[in-house]
């Protein structure tokens, strides 16, 4: 079915692309727009995929006639609640040799405001200042300045706009009599108003609107009006709007029984599995994990199993394995094969059976918002060749800022300065039906995919995937890269978010830049963003694109923000040898030379998350608290519960050891060592210590 998907919710200026799904190279598909606000001049453009910028608040639709009929698309636009903010930097910001006073007079800006692309926005010099203004939403933005593109100098600025976060919804539902009620649970954003709630219903279904009644924050359909199945949609809506979240309604199943005697079944689609908030991630650089003097192959890897195995582990993750010239392998030169230097198809798949036979999902890193350049598809599509036009994005030469002599009148599209690994273009039939080849050529080998560069691909085509991969498998795990965290790839999109607060702030407080408190205002902006409560977080320290933790910030900081990741809320990544004391960003596994004593601390640390279900619920409580010797910026005490235990968790990001004290706590030994540590209320803490809480509160 070509149906373009669900309703799609946007602020004015933002633009919709609106497609055709199941596309086939070569089909006919037109759109037109059928109804838009009176006030709009809004419009669509020619070929099955276009874009509609809303530029009046209201409610827009949109109709595309493809070969199985025609199909209809709503797009609801809200108010851009935005203020003009100011990004400056100065000549000391650059790490620049400036004594030949050579210094631009102006500077790219890149940010999340133009996608990280060059060329688009540039600060012009005033006096000693480089500035530039943007309208930008609430919340902290970051600019990065740059002169030629190079990012061999580069300066930064962030600045916060005020003003509401975003609301959010939850949908439940339940039969009622003769009727099917679905109710929406509405929350107000930390500053904001208190929501009201739209209801919008599928295209794809037969429930017609005329069926339906809807009294304020309740959806009611007679059960005698209700198809096969329904979905219902619904976003909250104040100063913004919420991310919608979604209810699937159908007859049969065992979750309501209704006055005729059928039953009723209702499920959530966008939410994530539930073994994902139990399980810890373990994320391999592939290329580096052998050995120093082994070439890392599946093979290879295979017979590293049962060290993966003892971390206790639930998930690893892989870096790209497909073809590519790089080591990292982020420039994918065929999509449908393996890298011959790690092994045939055949061996990675015995690599995954072994992994499963192990009790352990494996987590493919799916690429595809960008090829290698050496990719035959963009060789052609640079060469002239037309079958190949519209496979990649093309810009102005004059928006082009790298040195490449590209050939012919135009450059291709990238972001930051990765002229090697162009973006392809979703605009394209041909490109949106191979990339979903290559999902399916993936898709029943693996048990997920962790998706690079993510907030490059467009939102609906991700909702497509999302659909299509768990059709026949609801488990399939969806890990975005959105950096930083975009609440948007919620919305029937992803299972886990890269959770770039908690990142920054640890790496914050490892500096001494921030309190170890500072965590829970990370935490508090989970909310403020607009995540729904079920939305799952991927909790990290180090990761391949970032310096480590190690070497930035030392052991002890280390092992005290590790301790958060596995204490707080949300889902705990090991990025493969963190846990041995690598101080390369991409080094080298340390087999014969590693850290013993921090693997065995990984170790401890995960089996005290999988043996205590407080430390997987939802919720943090922070815990009065008093340093009695030590820095108390550098402690940290907050309750983990599930209603059935309370432990409080104690950190110390300083060297040494702190001795607390504390009036919540039963007992003064460490369930994560064992040890006594302390006495009286008082505990002794070097980096974390786990204690179970006061059973009389």
């Amino acid at each position: 079915m070509h149906h373009p998907g669900p309703p799609r919710f946007a602020t004015v200026g933002e633009s919709v692309e609106l497609a055709p799904r199941q596309p086939d190279p070569g089909m006919a598909a037109e759109w037109r727009l059928v109804e838009r606000p009176a006030a709009s001049t809004a419009a669509l453009g020619d070929g099955p995929v276009c874009h509609l910028e809303p530029d009046v608040p209201g409610v827009y639709r949109a109709e595309v006639t493809a070969p199985d009929g025609t199909h209809g698309q709503v797009v609801r636009a809200f108010p851009s609640i935005t203020e003009t903010a100011r990004f400056s930097v100065t000549a000391e910001d650059f790490d620049y040799d400036d004594d030949t006073g050579g210094l631009d007079d102006r500077a790219i800006v890149i940010g999340t405001f133009n996608d990280f692309t060059m060329g688009i926005h540039w600060a012009e010099r005033d006096g000693d200042e480089w500035v530039i203004e943007t309208d930008l939403p609430p919340g902290t933005h970051h600019a990065i300045f740059s002169f030629d593109g190079s990012f061999e100098s580069t300066a930064t600025d962030e600045v916060t706009v005020e003003g509401p976060g975003r609301p959010r919804v939850e949908l439940t539902g339940a039969t009622e009599g003769e009727d099917v009620v679905v109710s929406a649970d509405v929350r107000a954003a930390p500053s904001g108003s208190e929501p009201e709630v739209e209801f919008y219903l599928d295209g794809r279904d037969a429930l017609e609107e005329s069926a339906v009644t809807i009294d304020g924050d309740e959806l009611r359909v007679p059960h005698e009006g209700l198809p096969e199945m329904a979905r219902v949609h619904a976003v909250a809506v104040a100063e913004r709007h919420s991310v919608a979240d979604t209810l699937v309604v159908e007859r049969g199943g065992e979750n309501g029984e209704t006055g005729t005697g059928e039953t009723v079944s209702v499920s959530r689609p966008a939410d994530p599995p539930a073994w994902a908030g139990d399980a810890t991630i373990y994320e391999i650089f592939v290329r580096s994990f052998a050995g120093e003097t082994v070439d890392t192959t599946f093979e290879a890897i295979e017979r590293r199993v049962p060290y993966i195995e003892s971390l206790g582990v639930d998930v690893v993750w892989l870096t790209p394995v497909q073809a590519s010239p790089t080591r990292h392998g982020y420039h994918i030169t065929d999509f449908f094969d393996t890298a011959e230097d790690l092994g045939t198809r055949e061996e990675f798949e015995s690599l995954v059976d072994r992994l499963h036979d192990a009790g352990i999902r494996v987590v493919f890193d799916l690429v595809i918002n960008h090829s290698s350049r050496d990719h035959p598809a963009f060789q052609l599509h640079r060469a002239g060749v037309h079958e190949y036009a519209d496979y990649y994005e093309r810009i102005p030469v004059s928006q082009d800022v790298s040195d490449v002599d590209w050939a012919g009148t135009d450059a291709p599209g990238y972001y930051f300065n990765w002229t090697r690994i162009p973006n392809l273009n979703y605009d394209s039939l041909d490109v949106r039906r191979w990339m979903l080849d290559v999902v399916e050529e993936w898709r029943d080998v693996v048990d997920g995919f962790r998706c690079d560069v993510a907030w490059g691909v467009p939102h609906g085509f991700w909702k497509e995937v999302r659909e299509r991969v768990k059709a026949d498998d609801p488990d399939f795990l969806l890990l975005d890269e959105t950096v930083p965290r975009d609440a948007a790839f919620a919305e029937n999109e992803f299972d886990l978010h890269y959770d770039t607060d908690l990142f920054d702030t640890l790496r914050d407080i490892g500096t001494g830049a921030e309190p170890a408190s500072a965590l829970f205002e990370a935490l508090d902006a989970t909310a403020e963003h607009g995540y729904p409560d079920r939305a799952g977080h991927m909790r990290y320290v180090d990761n391949h694109d970032e310096d480590r933790y190690l070497d930035q910030y030392g052991a002890a900081s280390l092992r005290a923000a590790v301790g958060a990741t596995f204490t707080l809320p949300g889902t705990p990544m090991i990025y493969a040898g963190q846990e041995r004391g690598v101080e390369q960003q991409r080094g080298t596994m340390r087999w014969h030379d590693g850290d013993n004593d921090l693997t065995d601390f990984h170790r401890q640390l995960v089996a005290l998350r999988a043996d205590h279900a407080a430390l997987r619920a939802p919720g943090v409580c922070p815990v009065a608290h008093t340093v009695e010797t030590g820095d108390a910026d550098r402690v940290v005490a907050y309750e983990r519960t599930d209603g059935d235990e309370t432990l409080v968790v104690v950190l110390h990001f300083g060297d040494g050891t702190a001795k607390v004290s504390l009036d919540t706590i039963d007992e003064e030994t460490d369930l994560l060592s064992g040890n006594p540590v302390g006495g009286d209320g008082t505990v002794e803490v070097g980096d974390i210590v786990v204690v179970p809480a006061t059973r009389e509160r």
